[in-house]
């Protein structure tokens, strides 16, 4: 049902990925998200929530480099009083390094736009000489061909499985390398339109899928089976079905068991193209509709 609109839509979706680690500690946690390109200027879209963890990785880097270079000469003891100081613990995070993968071939700046009320952001990718990224979307024109019942599909980068990476054992930093798998798979997943979401002023603005959006798929697009534009996956709410059980008598390999369950219902929440158009338009951001 998908398979030509994947194949459309895949040449301007791109994964962030992102790796992390505790003070102190060595072990690396991978991570993900999804942005896609609007034009051939270097516009993208993401969540707005996207952005701000983009930004919030460079207020962590410059708090742990800063400990670096003011403990370099310094006893244990002083170090341990300036992470205190700073507030660095091995219970919060303390380095956190991005990467944009197969977007340009260099960035010499990024240029955040949030949205003020929706979790919607665009990127300005600035100084890059060649483009990564092929096409550009189309977004819905006519948003009333958006009904529940239909059927939608996102793309996005939900599984981090890329290893270029390491803990630097001299500069005490992580590190993208050369070696390792510097790629995760795109992963799409559909679902159906089930309602529509409103704010408080009664303004429409998501789109309500039938199935979760995955973690990492975040800023990736919602189309249609013609590959149009109609949201964008922004979270997943979780609802209590009622059908709990405790305290259940059953029989589990050979062996009797009392077992509770709590079902949920996972749906995904989508910005709304129209949504996004007039943030895109706001921003004198040029696209195409189709």
């Amino acid at each position: 049902m998908f398979v030509k609109a994947i194949q459309s839509v895949s040449g301007f979706v791109r994964a962030i990925h992102s790796i992390s680690r505790n003070f102190g500690q060595t072990k690396i946690t991978p991570g993900a998200a999804t942005l896609f390109f609007v034009n051939d200027e270097g516009w993208a879209l993401t969540c707005k929530h996207v952005a701000q963890w983009i930004t919030q990785a460079n207020t962590i880097n410059q708090t742990y480099d800063y400990f670096l270079r003011e403990s370099r000469e310094n006893s244990a003891s002083k170090r341990s009083q300036l992470a205190r100081k700073l507030g660095l613990s091995e219970e919060k995070t303390a380095e956190m390094r991005i990467t944009f993968v197969d977007c340009v071939d260099q960035i010499k700046n990024l240029k955040f736009i949030v949205h003020p009320t929706y979790d919607l952001a665009l990127i300005k990718f600035e100084g890059f000489t060649k483009r990564m990224y092929s096409g550009s979307p189309l977004f819905l024109g006519a948003e009333s061909e958006i009904q529940p019942g239909m059927m939608a599909c996102r793309l996005g980068f939900p599984f981090p499985e890329f290893s270029n990476f390491r803990l630097d054992p001299h500069s005490q930093t992580l590190k993208w390398i050369q070696s390792g798998n510097p790629r995760s798979p795109r992963f799409p997943s559909e679902g159906m339109v089930t309602r529509f979401i409103g704010d408080q002023n009664g303004k429409l603005y998501g789109i309500e899928m039938s199935t979760p959006g995955l973690r990492g798929q975040s800023g990736g697009p919602l189309f249609d089976t013609e590959g149009r534009i109609i949201g964008m996956q922004s979270r997943t709410k979780h609802l209590h079905l009622g059908f709990d059980i405790e305290d259940k008598d059953i029989i589990a390999h050979g062996k009797a068991k009392k077992v509770n369950d709590y079902a949920f219902i996972h749906l995904g929440e989508c910005v709304h193209v129209g949504v996004i158009k007039e943030f895109l338009a706001a921003n004198k951001v040029s696209f195409q509709t189709a």
